[in-house]
């Protein structure tokens, strides 16, 4: 992996690993509790997928990736004049299936909606519970992954997803562009050098 620095800290290394606890044979109230001890206080994120309870906290270079393409599709949407919303890390629940998520970045694209369209995962340290038969639980229709410096795309076909190479939600946006700018230590360069693009 690329070194970079950004305000003088070392970003993409090894080292900077994200803290995961996954816990097994826990009931769905249990799952409440924890949300319940936890309130608002930012940092910690939680996925249940039946049973397993993920407790996750990212680390600071994990925050900066999905911040980063967070700050790119805005600018997409602004640029573009897409109905754009994002709602961040907003805790999503389907108790009947055992399902609870809270995602790196999710998003309502082209109309108000109670549930997100698109949720991105920044998938930094491996294992923890299966995203992708979490979400396509929840029915989010896109599920973005950003692994090793590449955006691989994910439609919901039924009850699960299929890989894609071109968004179905934003049909014109280059991901490989985006997964490329996305490499910078530089968020406001990387935005302008984005807005140019898409207006050339």
């Amino acid at each position: 992996m690329a070194i970079g620095t950004a305000q003088g800290f070392p970003r993409f290394v090894d080292v900077d690993r994200d803290d995961r606890v996954v816990l097994h044979g826990l009931e769905w109230q249990q799952f409440e509790m924890t949300l319940a001890v936890r309130g608002d206080r930012a940092g910690a994120r939680l996925a249940y997928l039946e049973g397993d309870l993920e407790i996750m906290s990212p680390s600071r270079s994990h925050d900066f990736i999905k911040t980063t393409i967070g700050r790119l599709l805005e600018a997409y949407a602004e640029e573009k004049g897409v109905y754009f919303n994002g709602y961040g890390s907003l805790t999503m629940k389907e108790p009947a299936l055992e399902r609870g998520a809270e995602p790196d970045e999710c998003y309502v694209i082209g109309q108000p909606k109670e549930r997100p369209d698109l949720v991105i995962e920044v998938i930094w340290t491996s294992g923890g519970i299966d995203k992708r038969r979490l979400y396509a639980g929840l029915g989010i229709s896109e599920l973005w992954e950003w692994r090793d410096g590449r955006i691989e795309l994910f439609i919901l076909r039924g009850s699960s997803y299929v890989p894609a190479t071109r968004s179905e939600l934003l049909p014109n946006l280059d991901l490989a562009l985006l997964a490329r700018l996305v490499q910078t230590d530089d968020q406001t360069q990387a935005v302008r050098e984005f807005r140019t693009s898409l207006r050339s």
